[in-house]
């Protein structure tokens, strides 16, 4: 039977390995050799050795900027995401009547597409009619230029990053689901009030989901793209110039794919180092069923 398992694993494994290797490998494989180039893809590539990571850490300009809008955006956006997706799966695991509605209506958000729904937030944000700064006005608050403000632009794309987290609602949700309902009735005999419970119950059964969420949220964070690119382009003044929107302006606008190779590969090595850390930093906080690992 152990047999058997391990031939059916390999079978469902081989059509993404397969894939992998023809379309994925090569390409990883080729943007490694080309960050040690200069390639503008018209002439053949010229190897240049670390000049590129050598520019792109001491004679960059750009580069401080692009990565702490980036860290910026994570720092804010990614435990903000976490929280609004918490307190949402919190209330929609409620029972109450038609609640699938309402979960629907949440976590819809999260499949509209990137592109549609950045268009759709260039009109909420719209200083002089937007539904943002209409709601704003009607309680006699004058709203900012959200886009167009060297101050707001990055909190109004962090905005629409928690209208979408949706997505991330559903797993918590899924795992609120999962937590063990002998552990609220032990507590509730103890005399723990519904605080108490929150707090020693629900969080510590919650932290591996929180984990979870607190990886793919910092890893989709450096990798900001879309709704920089449509609705800002990296204005104003470049306080919404993402690092990958900067990596795709090298590639794709001014041709430098050695750079943009670079640029790719420091972000692969800035992404492991922190997810690294947040798998050594695990132990102290995540709890699973057999207590925190030590």
């Amino acid at each position: 039977m152990r047999r058997q398992e391990a031939r059916v694993f390999y079978l469902f494994l081989t059509p993404w390995a397969i894939g992998f290797l023809l379309f994925g490998a090569g390409p990883i494989l080729a943007s490694l050799a080309l960050s040690f180039t200069d390639y503008n893809i018209v002439g053949a590539p010229i190897f240049n050795g670390i000049e590129n990571y050598r520019h792109l850490l001491t004679s960059d300009d750009l580069f401080p900027v692009t990565f702490g809008n980036t860290i910026y955006y994570t720092v804010i956006a990614v435990p903000g995401q976490i929280m609004v997706a918490f307190g949402l799966a919190l209330l929609l695991n409620l029972k109450v009547r038609a609640v699938a509605v309402y979960r629907t209506f949440f976590y819809l958000p999260s499949i509209v597409p990137a592109v549609a729904s950045s268009v759709l937030w260039i009109w909420i944000l719209q200083p002089q009619w937007g539904l943002l700064n209409s709601a704003l006005h009607f309680f006699g608050i004058e709203g900012p230029l959200w886009l167009g403000s060297l101050e707001w632009s990055k909190p109004a794309l962090i905005l629409m990053a928690l209208w979408s987290s949706g997505g991330t609602m559903i797993i918590f949700l899924a795992g609120l689901q999962g937590v063990p309902q002998h552990l609220y009735e032990a507590a509730m005999i103890d005399g723990a009030n519904r605080w108490q419970r929150f707090w020693n119950v629900t969080v510590p059964m919650m932290t591996p989901t929180i984990f979870f969420t607190l990886i793919l949220g910092i890893i989709g964070s450096f990798q900001v793209f879309t709704a920089a690119y449509i609705m800002t382009n990296g204005g104003p003044s470049n306080t919404t110039l993402f690092y990958l929107l900067y990596l795709y302006r090298q590639a794709f606008n001014f041709l430098n794919m050695g750079y943009a190779s670079a640029m790719a590969w420091l972000l692969l090595i800035v992404i492991l180092l922190l997810t690294l850390v947040q798998l050594w930093l695990a132990p102290r906080w995540v709890y699973y069923e057999g207590g925190i690992r030590r």
